[in-house]
């Protein structure tokens, strides 16, 4: 079965448009690597749960949005060989200080899926 990597950050919206510029060339350098799926999503109904949501989970401020990604591939070991690539190609390489969102608010993690109807 496939495994996926899944992504929550918060987006200030004056910085959308420079996200989704991120996001494609993103996207692009994924699948020339091997992921069988790149998707990004933007927040559209999310609310702000009294104790966990995914505003939450980021701290989302009142000017972000919160933005779902996730990447799909053949497997555990496929996707490891595909970050090594990625993490290596210039494309990736930037100072996350000039980043469309604060990466130390970004959460993250690899899953294994269980059930693909």
């Amino acid at each position: 079965m496939s495994y996926v990597d899944g992504f929550v950050v918060a987006v200030p919206k004056a910085n959308i448009e420079a996200y989704k510029t991120l996001a494609a060339t993103a996207g692009k350098v994924w699948r020339e690597h091997g992921a069988l799926a790149y998707v990004e999503c933007i927040g559209d109904d999310v609310p702000l749960g009294e104790l966990t949501s995914f505003p939450r989970a980021v701290q989302a401020r009142d000017d972000e949005v919160v933005v779902f990604s996730w990447v799909r591939y053949r497997s555990r070991e496929d996707r490891d060989e595909v970050m090594k690539k990625v993490m290596a190609d210039d494309r990736m390489k930037s100072d996350p200080s000039t980043w469309p969102f604060d990466g130390k608010r970004m959460i993250f993690g690899g899953f294994v899926p269980f059930l693909d109807v």
